[in-house]
């Protein structure tokens, strides 16, 4: 078991789409993800340097999203997930990656992905 640390609808400018409108715009994309990892020692510290420090976090994939290039949402949220686990000291990572607007008449759509370890819900 382990304990989660999470941010929430995190906005990004994203390069976005298969549609050829889609190509020279930048889009908001929305991201929740959750980090299985363990607090204790940071708990037990109350310092920063005992934790994951989401702002470290979220400014790494704020900087690589916007300065990527997609076609599919799938990719970005893999790519993220695989920058999470092999960059900060996380056992797994539960992302929400939506693209507000693609499907017409829907506040959003996207996909939730999971990778590394994870305790059985």
């Amino acid at each position: 078991m382990g304990d989660i640390l999470y941010v929430k609808d995190l906005q990004v400018n994203a390069t976005i789409g298969v549609a050829n409108w889609e190509r020279p715009l930048k889009q908001i994309i929305s991201i929740d993800f959750e980090l299985l990892t363990d607090i204790r020692a940071a708990a037990a510290s109350d310092d920063i340097e005992d934790t994951l420090n989401y702002r470290t976090i979220t400014k790494r994939l704020i900087d690589y999203i916007e300065n990527s290039s997609f076609n599919l949402i799938e990719t970005l949220a893999e790519r993220c997930a695989e920058i999470i686990l092999t960059e900060f000291a996380v056992k797994g990572v539960r992302l929400r990656m939506s693209k507000p607007g693609a499907v017409r008449y829907s506040k959003d759509s996207g996909v939730i992905i999971q990778r590394g370890e994870w305790p059985n819900a």
